[in-house]
């Protein structure tokens, strides 16, 4: 039994409450399963019969409002085994925000349930009522708009990032599961835009625009009217991801570092961070809204991302990093196990992590209501060693310790800090003291904080 994550929950026993809570936190974000009677770590707590999980289950119901739809499954401990749980709850994402009826509304967060504040419920209220469009069926289209070669393609490689090639159903039966068919068998707008033949002869919005211009200014040659390359992208989402990342790399520059008695070839911007920010922008679009297609824009100096729809969810750019919300999670999960996405919700913490750590300053986020861009800076930095300030004021206005100051130094040289950093440059100071200046930093706005548990480390928020 694995530890709880962001879609899964171990709960120790079967009160109502805490299973009532992450229901709603499951509806809310992007649906997962509960598994009754495990400690977090996985470790079996106590054996709990069919009976009281569907008990339990009924009264944690009655505690959402609105009812929160979930179902009940046989567990690895279905054959009365001893070693895993007899039934799971399976929880969707809803297209409704549910509560509790204490007024709490809850969402998945890094593998726990966290309570929204007022500005962040407005924001999904609004995403919840816009709808589900990507499991709407498409008027005209049928089974046959769907490429054979690409749902193969997709099926072959989900069974070998699963290695469960055995356990998959018959095709017909993939597709509705995953949601690419509805009930009676018509494409819906995730499956057309995965395994369609020709996705933009219905939905014109979902193909990609690539231009390039010779300066920093969207102009062509000496200021005039025009650009140095354009490229409009069509086909399923793979094929759209593969064409646009390969002209984008066509067109980027390669420069070169010595290493040692080595030269190394270096690309102008870091590849998994304009990969990550490409797949995002392809997962995460508001295809809704017509007359507007992803564009990818190449500066001098710059290269530009941009998504329509604005940020989904409770997302917002104060907690990018740290929350996760889809609007569309069925293309996401097609994606996720086409071998598109890396790692569910873990993408803008490692392309912040490669840009930095390759000396460009951190990416710049851009949110309007109906466009989300993603910026990626060329210009790189040497770190070099600064003399620690002799002022406790980094920031006008902020002031923080003299051990808090030395941390600070210390991401400037080396560009990131971890807790065990810090310990070694103040070794007579607890280790909770020091978690505590560091989530305190974090809570100031002077850093920023990347991964989970041991693999947390903190880098400057600003830049420059």
């Amino acid at each position: 039994m694995n530890t709880s994550s962001q879609f899964v929950a171990l709960l120790p026993d079967a009160d109502p409450q805490a299973l009532a809570e992450t229901l709603v936190a499951f509806a809310n974000s992007d649906g997962g399963t509960i598994v009754l009677g495990f400690d977090e770590r996985g470790r079996p707590v106590t054996r709990l019969a069919p009976e009281e999980i569907e008990s339990a289950l009924r009264a944690a119901v009655g505690l959402c409002q609105p009812p929160v739809r979930a179902t009940l499954e046989p567990g690895d401990g279905g054959d009365n085994s001893a070693e895993g749980p007899a039934l799971v709850v399976r929880v969707p994402r809803a297209t409704e925000m549910h509560s509790l009826r204490d007024g709490r509304v809850l969402v998945r967060t890094a593998g726990r349930n966290r309570a929204l504040a007022g500005d962040e419920i407005r924001h999904l209220v609004t995403s919840k009522s816009s709808g589900d469009f990507e499991a709407e069926p498409v008027p005209g289209a049928s089974p046959d708009d769907f490429d054979p070669d690409i749902v193969d393609e997709y099926i072959a490689k989900r069974a070998l990032r699963t290695r469960r090639a055995s356990e998959l159903p018959d095709r017909l039966t993939l597709l509705r599961d995953i949601g690419a068919l509805d009930y009676r068998g018509q494409p819906t707008v995730a499956g057309l835009l995965l395994f369609g033949r020709n996705p933009q002869a219905f939905l014109p919005q979902s193909g990609l625009v690539f231009v390039k211009f010779p300066g920093v200014e969207a102009r062509g040659e000496g200021g005039a009217f025009g650009y140095g390359r354009r490229e409009e992208i069509n086909g399923p989402l793979a094929r759209v991801i593969e064409r646009a990342w390969q002209v984008t790399l066509e067109e980027m520059r390669i420069g070169a570092v010595v290493k040692g008695l080595e030269r190394e070839e270096v690309l102008e911007y870091p590849e998994f961070a304009v990969r990550e920010a490409l797949v995002n922008a392809v997962c995460h679009r508001d295809y809704r809204l017509r007359g507007r297609r992803i564009e990818i824009r190449k500066f001098a100096d710059r290269l530009e991302i941009i998504s329509p729809g604005g940020l989904a969810g409770y997302i917002t750019l104060d907690n990018i990093v740290e929350e996760h919300f889809s609007r569309n999670p069925r293309i996401v999960q097609g994606l996720f196990q086409w071998g598109y996405i890396e790692e569910l919700g873990l993408g803008i913490d490692r392309m912040i992590e490669e840009m930095t750590a390759a000396g460009h300053p951190m990416p710049r986020f851009n949110a309007t209501p109906y466009s989300f861009t993603v910026v990626l800076s060329n210009h790189r930095e040497r770190r070099a060693s600064q003399p620690a300030s002799s002022s406790l004021h980094v920031t006008p206005n902020v002031a923080v310790t003299e051990r808090q100051a030395r941390a600070l130094h210390y991401v400037r040289e080396h560009g990131r800090i971890t807790n065990r950093d810090y310990q070694t440059i103040c070794p007579d100071v607890s280790p909770e003291t020091l978690r505590s200046d560091l989530s305190d930093l974090v809570e100031k706005g002077i850093l920023m904080r990347i991964g989970e548990k041991k693999g947390t480390y903190y880098i400057l928020k600003q830049t420059g």
